[in-house]
């Protein structure tokens, strides 16, 4: 990439954070309802210590920070940097300022493009390899901004909208469906990622591996579809989930996805819309890894492993061109449209859910240094995530991507794809 693209790249990425958050009023910036929710005005702020503490402090000598209080204050979980605020308590915090952060963007963005005209040609790669990962980890905090967002405002009792102009349920009617499962041959396959654009450590080393053959629904599991497991009595009936999963629903009372909302019988989805008459045809959305894989009890089915769902994108073609994401403007999922080799929505509207543990590839060793802190050291007790979403960027995501999260989380775009054995 060169200088001017990088450039342009790093001010559209940065411009965007802002643009997110122009709906919001001062007060937004600052809750934090929950610990795995962070402030607005904490993902401005520290995807832009990020450049500072990777980028400025390290390429720039004699370097001094912004504010050296910025460093406890807006770390998130890099360890190689010191000691920081506790993730529950960011909410906590009324300095900086939402001023003082927007002040402390400009800043960083002075000293960034600088830096990108001032870099060695000798270093010039490298280089620019770090700020396309520092660019796709602010992506990263823009996706959270959304699903923070919707988290906080839903908290309100007035139940306020983000925007009231997305075109939430005002899309095209969904195409006519057959309800069918697609099959996959299986076998031995190279997975993982082997481009040469940038692509997280976690997707690699390519690798072969083994599946038996497959099916995958056509689609996902739809909101019409999760009702009827709802008012089927499921969330009472302790057959269809693992241990762990009948303490949380039990624990923390759940009785439907998050964000569904029953009156008499019917039920209205809070969007970033506000309140809507919930979308039978949608996918359904943000449920957690106990309610994705107890419906798939139900339903008699399983969750795909992830070789067979890159497997499977592998070989419909699977393209981001094709799915629902935030550069559509929609902010979420909508009715299915055409397919890919027969499955629809692979890519975008909803991250699917799957039956794998987030684990390293075979050959998987940690980056040195702070870096090595951003993927590997949670490959431990979280399930892994395929397909992006709404609110993800379409030039951040790829069939190879992994995402990953705990099993009880609920507040992004997550949904269902049933799978089963071809045999």
């Amino acid at each position: 990439m060169h200088r001017s693209e990088l450039n342009a790249y790093y001010q559209r990425v940065r411009r965007l954070s802002e643009s997110i958050c122009r709906p919001l009023t001062l007060e937004d910036y600052v809750p934090q309802p929950i610990a795995d929710i962070s402030p607005p005005k904490w993902h401005l702020g520290h995807t832009s210590w990020f450049y500072e503490a990777v980028f400025l402090d390290e390429r720039i000598p004699g370097y001094k920070f912004y504010n050296p209080h910025y460093k406890f204050v807006l770390n998130s979980y890099y360890d190689s940097f010191g000691s920081r605020i506790e993730r529950p308590l960011r909410g906590t915090l009324s300095r900086p300022t939402v001023k003082e952060i927007f002040t402390y963007r400009a800043y960083i963005d002075e000293q960034m493009m600088q830096l990108i005209e001032d870099v060695e040609e000798a270093k010039w790669a490298d280089f620019a390899h770090l700020l396309v990962l520092a660019l796709n980890h602010e992506q990263q905090h823009q996706e959270l901004l959304i699903t923070d967002l919707k988290y906080i405002l839903a908290c309100n009792p007035e139940k306020p909208a983000y925007r009231r102009d997305l075109s939430i349920g005002e899309s095209a009617k969904a195409i006519e469906l057959s309800d069918r499962f697609i099959d996959f041959s299986g076998g031995l396959q190279q997975v993982g990622w082997q481009g040469t654009g940038f692509a997280y450590d976690n997707e690699g080393p390519p690798h072969q591996a083994y599946t038996a053959p497959y099916r995958l629904h056509n689609h996902l599991v739809s909101n019409g579809e999760y009702l009827e497991f709802v008012r089927d009595g499921a969330y009472r009936d302790f057959r269809h989930w693992l241990e762990d999963g009948w303490k949380a629903i039990n624990d923390e009372g759940w009785q439907a996805p998050l964000y569904w909302q029953e009156n008499k019988g019917d039920y209205c989805e809070f969007t970033l819309g506000g309140l809507r008459p919930l979308d039978l045809q949608a996918p359904v959305t943000h449920i957690s890894y106990y309610e994705a894989e107890a419906f798939a009890q139900w339903a008699g089915k399983r969750l795909p492993t992830e070789v067979e769902w890159e497997m499977a994108a592998q070989q419909v073609g699977a393209d981001p061109a094709d799915g629902c994401f935030f550069d559509d403007d929609r902010l979420h999922p909508g009715p299915p449209g055409a397919a890919q080799g027969g499955l629809h929505q692979l890519m975008g509207d909803v991250w699917e859910w799957t039956g794998s543990a987030y684990l390293p590839y075979p050959g998987y060793r940690r980056i040195a240094g702070p870096l090595g802190e951003y993927n590997g050291k949670f490959m431990i007790n979280q399930m892994v995530l395929r397909g992006g979403s709404c609110a993800t960027s379409r030039d951040h995501i790829r069939p190879t991507y992994r995402n990953f999260f705990k099993t009880d989380k609920r507040w992004q775009f997550t949904g269902i794809r049933l799978a089963e054995d071809l045999s």
